[in-house]
Formats: C-alpha cells, structure tokens, sequence
C-alpha cells in the first residue's frame, strides 16, 4: 500500500531537521527496513509543511514494527522539538486519503 501522511515542522527549526536527515542514524534506517517501511521519503515546504511519502504492506502493522525499537524512542525523543503540537510524530501520523493514482 501507499502512504501519504502531513506533519508540521516549526518554521525557526527548518535548517536543522534538513540537517537532522541528511545524517538519519544506520540503526534507524535497518529498523525502518525491518518494520516494512520502504520507498520512504519526506518533502519539506518552506512553511514548515513536512508531507512524507512510503509503500508498506500495512501501516499500521509498519508503525508498530517501529514503537517496538530503542531506537525509534530514541529517534522520536530527540526530534520531537522540532514539530508544532504534542507527542511524537509517529504517533500523529494520519494517512490521506488516495483520490487519485496513475501507474
């Protein structure tokens, strides 16, 4: 399946989470992987619109896989600072709906 999600990054911190994910640590990627998460990419508007974008067998089964790992907490903890709103990212996450898909 496709997923396309919207978070929000704070406008004064948009240098560093770019930064942040130019150094995205091995161990966070291996997990991703192994959680089912594949073709994953995040897009970065000006105004601090993050917009991610991955394929998975089941997203729900995906995020699980992850809240499951160290060092996901980590991940999380560390970057958490960086969005608008409470909590995690990964637990805000909400999928679009898919209006239209040309293959």
């Amino acid at each position: 399946m496709r997923v396309c999600f919207t978070l929000r990054v704070r406008p004064d911190r948009l240098d560093e989470y770019r930064a942040r994910h130019r150094e995205v640590w091995p161990e966070m990627l291996a997990a991703l992987r192994e959680a089912g998460w594949r073709n994953y990419s995040l897009f970065l508007a000006g105004d601090g619109l993050l917009v991610g974008y991955l394929e998975c067998d089941d997203f729900d089964a995906a995020l699980a896989g992850m809240a499951r790992t160290g060092v996901n907490a980590r991940w999380q903890a560390e970057m958490a600072e960086f969005f608008v709103g409470d909590g995690n990212a990964d637990e805000r996450m909400r999928p679009l709906d898919e209006v239209f898909h040309l293959d």
